[in-house]
């Protein structure tokens, strides 16, 4: 489930309009403990340093989302909350990680499906080693991130078995294995179907995937599917 598009809104630029109750410099700008509400009817209360937010402070949008948490430079930087209109929130523990308006660092974000990613951010994507939960199924992805997709070494975890493999753009690609939880493993090779297909039958005109011998139709995933080698390897470990 996609993070981005929940924050297409940014912070009014403070400027000299609106209101304005709070502590001042000897220059007349705002500086100390405040409160504004601004032209486009945000509100923000909080710390502000040489004319801008700058410290701890709470930022109201009009549209109902809120951030709690700390400023620099008007931006949002340091650690904080976010809650989004659509009931979604990004944190860690009590507080997310930002660096100039994005989320950057460790964080965690609650979607509003009941989905959960803790993990690693970067220039407000899923970036680095990362936790995905999906609420629906209980199943969980734990491993690398790329720029919002999964990618890398990674592990996909079933209520009774396990994927262990690589991914690519958010889908298993090569070698992996399956384990699942009797004590067996199914190891096999995930490559896009559209280079499995067999050429048209002339004469029948129909086209043929291949079978897993032995295990009936292949697994397949998002236009995936998982083969075995030549030789099945099916390995039993009971303990």
């Amino acid at each position: 489930m996609s993070d981005l598009g929940s924050e297409e809104f940014e912070e009014e630029a403070e400027n000299d309009l609106g209101e304005y109750e709070g502590e001042r410099n000897a220059a007349g700008e705002r500086h100390g403990h405040g409160r504004a509400r601004l032209p486009n009817g945000d509100t923000y209360e909080g710390e502000y340093a040489n004319g801008v937010r700058n410290g701890r402070g709470t930022y109201r949008f009009k549209n109902g989302a809120r951030y709690i948490g700390d400023f620099f430079d008007n931006k949002k930087h340091g650690q904080g909350v976010f809650m989004y209109p659509d009931g979604s929130k990004y944190e860690e523990g009590l507080k997310g990680e930002w660096v100039g308006d994005q989320r950057h660092g460790n964080g965690v974000y609650y979607y509003v499906n009941g989905d959960t990613y803790t993990g690693e951010w970067l220039n407000h994507y899923r970036h680095g080693q990362g936790t995905y939960l999906y609420a629906e199924t209980g199943s969980k992805y734990v491993g690398g991130w790329v720029n919002g997709q999964q990618e890398g070494a990674a592990e996909l975890i079933h209520l009774n078995h396990r994927y262990q493999g690589k991914f690519v753009n958010g889908n298993p690609a090569g070698r992996g294995k399956y384990v699942f939880d009797i004590g067996c493993e199914q190891h096999g090779e995930y490559t896009h179907l559209d280079q499995l297909i067999q050429p048209k039958d002339k004469r029948k005109g129909s086209k043929k995937l291949p079978s897993v011998p032995g295990y009936g139709n292949p697994q397949t995933t998002k236009g995936f599917i998982f083969m075995e080698p030549n030789v099945t390897e099916v390995l039993f470990g009971f303990e």
